[in-house]
């Protein structure tokens, strides 16, 4: 199961946005990474490099590797509509995605983790794979052992209710997949346009 597993904040650093964290060092250090970061001035990136700068957000922000997300923007494009929202709408349709959005781990590695070790279920079924993508209607949960472990449970901090998409019941610990969200209550700063533009050449 491959995933990227290298310095968060220097991620964030690249893009100079907390996109894999809390960014709390882009304050203090917004230089690009490495040991000259300081002395190198920041260039003025073409037009392919920023289209390919805002696919590479993209995948880091999702945690998602090229071959996968390739796959997923070819399925976004057959789909009828914006190819770009479309793409936007799977990739927040993936379990692991809805999981941490539901508020059940504080983010998407904690999610990506917990549904590979088999403590989420899908209508009443495990699943454990976090590529999954939801349909309208889809009920995620605990599994029945995981469920009553508070060493899972006590990360669980609700859903924001931006995210209407989703309904989560406080009460019994689940949530359902309500329907594919719209791209403006999407509130990722990712430019899909760009990675469409970029695909297209």
């Amino acid at each position: 199961m491959a995933r990227y597993t290298g310095p968060k904040t220097k991620i964030s650093r690249i893009f100079g946005e907390p996109i894999l964290g809390n960014g709390k060092w882009l304050g203090k250090n917004s230089n690009p990474p490495g040991q000259h970061g300081a002395a190198r001035k920041r260039k003025t990136l073409g037009e392919y490099a920023v289209q390919l700068k805002e696919k590479q957000k993209a995948k880091y922000t999702y945690g998602v590797l090229e071959r996968q997300f390739r796959k997923t923007f070819e399925e976004a494009s057959r789909i009828k509509g914006v190819t770009g929202e479309n793409l936007i709408k799977l990739l927040e349709a993936r379990l692991d995605n809805v999981v941490f959005r539901l508020g059940m781990v504080a983010s998407r590695p904690e999610a990506r983790q917990l549904v590979a070790h088999k403590h989420i279920t899908v209508n009443g079924e495990i699943m454990n794979v976090p590529s999954y993508s939801c349909k309208p209607g889809d009920i995620i949960s605990y599994k029945g052992k995981s469920n009553d472990n508070s060493a899972i449970t006590s990360k669980s901090r609700g859903k924001n209710p931006k995210f209407g998409w989703l309904d989560w019941n406080d009460a019994e610990k689940k949530g359902t997949f309500v329907t594919y969200p719209e791209r403006d209550n999407v509130p990722e700063n990712i430019k899909e346009q760009l990675i469409v533009e970029l695909y297209s050449k």
